[in-house]
């Protein structure tokens, strides 16, 4: 029989490993708890009231931009709104909250993707942050499409690539498991042909090596997963600071428990407690 643990800390983004299946920590505080060993087993996660900013430390009512304080959301260009559509990257105007900060993560290289997470979708991201964000999305499949200079213009070739197909995942498919098979290469080349007008535009406008085809294959990953929800059920700490149950997979920032799902990366910065109980029997 495996002993009680008993962590306490601020909670942050679960880091995870490719692998068969994805390899999950949770971080809480300075301790990492490897998870996948303990699915099955009974858990709580108590909320214990503070909330203190992942950049600046201050204690918050409420957290925003999944981590910060509202001073931090409204200087930092990690919150800014071209985080969120990257098109709309200012960078070039001179206008960034923090043109070092811009020069590090939205001044370099970026991947356009394909994933199929709940069914086919486009995304972005830093090419140092592939295979990371195919995880957190839950993808069970994901293949690069293009490699591009720049986040701004990596969320120029999602504006035109969402005309074609979505850009979001249908969270609660996803972690229901009951996610289609897709020909990803196959995906990747049509779509390819069809915005080729709009990336010749492009090219004239930011030029030729701005913009490059991938040739790589698909990347297939699996999840620690004992037993798929039927339904989808949330919990939310706000509401429900006790959360109890028993731990039965992980897939994207989820922990999905017989009682529920609860996204970790949507409590980043809240103070918990986490008490993982023996197996019954």
């Amino acid at each position: 029989m495996t002993a009680l643990i008993d962590v306490s800390g601020r909670l942050t983004k679960m880091p995870a490993e490719a692998g068969l299946p994805v390899s999950y920590n949770l971080k809480i505080g300075d301790t990492r708890l490897p998870l996948n060993e303990l699915i099955g087993r009974p858990i709580q996660i108590e909320f214990e009231g503070m909330i203190r900013c992942i950049h600046c430390d201050r204690s918050t009512n409420k957290s925003f931009s999944q981590g910060y304080c509202y001073p931090c959301f409204r200087k930092l260009a990690a919150c800014d709104t071209c985080i969120m559509s990257p098109e709309k990257c200012h960078y070039h105007l001179g206008t960034c909250r923090e043109p070092e900060w811009g020069e590090t993560h939205c001044m370099v290289d970026h991947v356009v993707y394909l994933a199929n997470s709940s069914g086919l979708k486009v995304g972005i991201t830093r090419g140092t942050q592939v295979p990371t964000r195919w995880i957190d999305q839950g993808a069970v499949s994901a293949i690069p499409m293009l490699q591009v200079a720049t986040r701004q213009l990596a969320g120029l070739v999602e504006v035109v690539c969402k005309q074609h197909v979505a850009d979001r995942t249908n969270w609660r498919a996803m972690l229901k498991g009951d996610v289609p098979e897709l020909d990803l290469a196959g995906e990747r080349s049509a779509l390819l042909c069809r915005i080729q007008p709009e990336l010749a535009e492009l090219r004239e406008q930011h030029g030729d090596d701005a913009l490059r085809e991938a040739s790589g294959e698909a990347l297939d990953l699996s999840y620690p997963v004992e037993v798929w929800p039927e339904k989808v059920k949330t919990h939310n700490l706000d509401k429900t600071p006790t959360v109890n149950g028993i731990l039965q997979g992980i897939k994207g920032q989820y922990l999905i428990l017989d009682t529920g799902v609860i996204n970790i990366r949507k409590y980043t910065a809240y103070h918990i407690r986490l008490q993982v109980y023996p197996r019954a029997g």
